[in-house]
């Protein structure tokens, strides 16, 4: 262990105990001798100075937040005595801060699916989704029998059903989020066939659903609607599905660029560490992936507040800016709408972990995004069009954010966990631990260790090691979600239900 605390800016009046330090224990920090005043668990913060209440908390050189009251050093800062400064709207300029990355000097590949249309695939999955939830039943039939037939899918990565509860009683922007995820999934290159299930009588009408969806590989997308099939319907969805299959199955690796790769960002399960390890190792491969041509996108909108000038100043031109202030406000004013504050964000389990504000909460979940120039800022349910590092509108909750990234177009979802989830999204979805003991305790969650980072290994090994990794789950090696077969989709609930 190379150090017990770390001082991570230097501006920063609080430190973060990398191990568990004790009452009475003596720490120097910057020449200066200070005697804790309480236990700090691992990943908390604790004082460098007396602090008057009101004053702000300084945590990787920006406030955090500010002291509910007076604390002397020494003393354990954490949300039982910092509150958050977040408030209503803001307005913002732009005060751009552009830094032009070098590009790659080595062309990375890796083996994937190139696709009619010239999109790659990480993946050649069959994949079975309903336009509506009231035929979630079928659609799981139909993947199980064709799993039995198939010797559980033997000649592709994997036979998967998504059922959902969305697709009636939806008016408006509500009804139409539902349509642009399904529709983004039809045109998701790790699916190698596709069969769209539908009711008959539901809002989201199947008709109108494929027309929606606009041009796509007929020979690899099918439509069944099972109040038009006569007597039972599974065994005319098996039949279709089992015609994807046999096409998919012919279907082989090839070599691409690793600028074909499109890769979301995400944290969940948040802790003290996470900006200190998991998310600034994701900042560095999110510039290498833009240097390479490829593609970085990040979302959790609710979880830039506090940081939210960082992003806007990274913003290509004022228009990105401009695009990039909405974002942000306009998911404030969904909070202020149904009278929820923007600022109450931390769990309960990031408290537990050492996150005290969203503030600060904020700082370390950016971080994921490097410092790449921000090129495109997306709607939900919009998809990638431009290569670089992407903005997408989507809330902090994990599973709707991941479905979002996926449904943009991502291949694969990195995402950082300092508490530790079992869950995956539709696309391959990579753990990746902000502490050792996580990765020690729950070796079938996390896909890879970024804690050894605050141990013994530089950023620049940990990074290489990475790389590699991502490369061999990019050619078809398989993370702990596809193992275990965790794999769904959230669908944004905005709205009334009829």
């Amino acid at each position: 262990m190379a150090t017990k605390f770390l001082k991570i800016n230097p501006d920063d009046n609080v430190a973060v105990a990398i191990v568990e330090l004790h009452k009475g224990e003596s720490v120097v920090v910057e020449g200066t001798s200070i005697v804790l005043l309480e236990d700090i668990p691992a990943g908390h913060k604790f004082a460098l100075k007396d602090f008057s209440s009101g004053e702000n908390v300084i945590k990787y050189g920006y406030p955090i937040g500010h002291s509910l009251a007076d604390v002397k050093a020494g003393s354990w800062m954490s949300d039982r005595n910092i509150k958050t400064n977040l408030a209503g709207l803001l307005s913002y300029t732009y005060d751009p801060k552009l830094v032009e990355l070098p590009e790659a000097k080595e062309q990375r590949m890796f083996k994937g699916y190139v696709r009619k249309n010239g999109d790659v695939g990480i993946r050649n999955e069959i994949w079975v989704i309903p336009t509506v939830g009231c035929v979630n039943g079928i659609v799981n039939q139909i993947v199980e029998q064709l799993k039995a037939q198939t010797n559980g899918g033997e000649g592709v990565d994997a036979i998967v059903a998504y059922p959902h509860n969305y697709g009636c009683s939806q008016l408006g922007e509500d009804h139409e989020n539902t349509k642009k995820v399904l529709r983004n999934m039809v045109h998701h290159p790790n699916a190698g066939g596709i069969l769209v299930v539908g009711l008959g009588c539901e809002n989201n009408q199947p008709d109108v659903f494929r027309e929606f969806c606009g041009d796509f590989d007929e020979e690899r997308v099918r439509f069944m609607v099972a109040q038009k099939v006569e007597g039972d319907e599974v065994p005319t969805g098996l039949r279709m599905a089992r015609e994807l299959y046999d096409i998919a199955r012919r279907d082989v690796r090839t070599d691409v660029p690793l600028s074909k790769l499109k890769v979301g960002l995400k944290c969940g399960g948040s802790d003290g560490f996470s900006g200190i390890t998991a998310n600034p190792l994701l900042g560095v491969f999110s510039d290498f992936i833009v240097s390479q041509g490829g593609t970085s996108v990040l979302t959790e909108v609710p979880e830039m507040f506090g940081a939210e000038t960082i992003l806007m100043n990274r913003c290509e031109n004022s228009v990105r800016f401009d695009e990039t202030v909405k974002l942000i406000n306009d998911f404030k004013e969904y909070f202020l709408s149904h009278g929820e504050p923007v600022g109450e964000n931390p769990s309960p389990g990031n408290k537990a972990g050492g996150i005290s504000t969203l503030e600060e909460k904020a700082l370390g979940c950016t971080q994921k995004c490097g410092k790449s120039i921000v090129r495109a800022v997306l709607r939900y349910g919009d998809r990638i069009e431009k290569r670089g590092l992407n903005l997408l509108e989507a809330p902090g909750n994990d599973l709707v954010a991941s479905t979002a990234l996926a449904s943009a177009g991502c291949q694969i979802v990195l995402f950082t966990t300092g508490r530790g989830t079992p869950f995956g999204t539709f696309v391959p979805t990579m753990k990746v631990s902000t502490n050792s003991n996580l990765a020690r305790n729950k070796p079938t969650w996390i896909d890879f260790n970024a804690g050894v980072l605050v141990e013994d290994e530089p950023m620049e090994s940990v990074h290489e090691r990475f790389v590699d990794f991502i490369v061999k789950v990019a050619s078809g090696e398989k993370l702990n979600n596809e193992k275990k077969n965790y794999r769904e989709i959230a669908i944004f609930k905005t709205g009334v239900t009829l």
